[in-house]
């Protein structure tokens, strides 16, 4: 009997089902018709207070606190789609947003002017001529702030910035500079890690009392630095910095957490060899420029955006990419100082500002959050 009832009980949520699904239809046939409305009238398609007052309209409704919460999650989504269903529909109509960004052929990497951070020798150094050849017309700076501020007051053509690494996770700071500045992300390039301990000539392993390096060296390196307890972690710039300090001081026991090319470059001993803890370990640099430009190739795009403080904003703003079949691969987050626990958010994706998907995400993104802004397409 039991069976029975449950198979009963399956045939009538079919027939209900196939009303929804018809009243669905329905419902997205009239969202055209308002899309067209808008259209014509150049009205904007999120409207938040109209759809808070839609939401606690049909609350109303149900008959039970869970159902009233049900249909607020339910025509949540529906709405959602809906937004989805008319940005596409303003996009086949020229309407879409802009952009800003130019498309170019290709980025340009002759005869420019680079900057990076630290001193010859550090792994910005090295993504710096991976990226744009070994004769590249480079120079350093002291700090990463400093790169950025190279570009956008026209010092530099391009800046290399390290944002990610493997292991040791973001460069949380330099995610802040990306919005900081008016920069533009137009190319990535990433840089194999192998940490040396380096040392003085002449001097030995048990001779070390204090070690310098950039404070992610030394997190990537913790397994071998742990191992001698004794031993000073003491954090600087990044990881030249520390190996031309500990070179011009010339006290054997001090080391620096370095690439093997910085030794070489000033002359010093290779006390341990790869100590990082996870081989294989990569750092992602951003090359950065000042011009909104992608290239025709281009296949990634980074944004941020600032959302209402409110259960449910950001799991309905990244249905942009869903309902748009576009694939996330990361996202951050990161405290709005002039708003006490409130983030920004960074996300990349996959895709072309020149791609009908893309364009139509981002103008879900441009509508529904407090503040966007495309970083860069590369």
């Amino acid at each position: 009997m039991k069976n029975l009832d449950l198979k009963e009980c399956r045939d009538k949520l079919d027939v209900i089902d196939k009303k929804i699904v018809r009243l669905f239809e329905e419902r997205m046939s009239v969202c055209g018709d308002v899309a067209e409305y808008k259209i014509g009238t150049g009205k904007a398609v999120y409207d938040a207070a109209r759809e808070a007052q839609k939401i606690a309209a049909v609350q109303e409704l149900a008959h039970s606190e869970f159902n009233k919460e049900a249909v607020k999650e339910i025509f949540s989504q529906l709405m959602s789609v809906s937004r989805r269903y008319q940005y596409s529909l303003l996009s086949a109509h020229g309407m879409g947003m802009d952009t800003g960004f130019t498309e170019v052929e290709t980025i340009g990497k002759k005869n420019k002017k680079i900057v990076f951070q630290g001193v010859e020798g550090a792994y910005s150094h090295a993504a710096a001529k991976l990226y744009f050849g070994e004769d590249a017309d480079l120079y350093h700076v002291p700090e990463f702030e400093d790169t950025m501020r190279e570009v956008e007051e026209g010092r530099a053509d391009y800046a290399v910035l390290p944002i990610e690494n493997s292991t040791a996770g973001f460069v949380i700071n330099n995610y802040d500079l990306l919005l900081k500045y008016k920069n533009y992300i137009v190319g990535e390039v990433y840089v194999p890690v192998a940490h040396m301990l380096l040392g003085v000539p002449g001097a030995e392993l048990s001779d070390i009392r204090t070690v310098y390096s950039h404070a992610q060296a030394l997190a990537q390196s913790s397994d071998f630095l742990s191992a001698h307890k004794d031993w000073k972690q003491i954090a600087v710039l990044n990881t030249a910095v520390a190996a031309k300090k500990v070179m011009e001081e010339k006290d054997p026991s001090q080391a620096a957490v370095a690439s093997r090319t910085a030794g070489e470059l000033y002359g010093m001993e290779i006390l341990a060899k790869e100590i990082n803890n996870v081989k294989g370990n990569t750092t992602r640099f951003l090359i950065l420029g000042k011009e909104p430009v992608y290239a025709k190739t281009a296949g990634k795009v980074s944004v941020a955006f600032e959302i209402a403080h409110k259960s449910g904003s950001l799991y309905n703003i990244l249905g942009n990419f869903i309902f748009n079949n576009v694939n996330m691969t990361m996202i951050e987050s990161r405290p709005i100082p002039e708003k006490s626990f409130e983030y920004r958010f960074f996300v990349d994706f996959e895709g072309n500002l020149s791609d009908a998907g893309v364009r139509n995400a981002l103008t879900g993104l441009a509508a529904e959050a407090s503040v966007m802004r495309i970083l860069g397409n590369y």
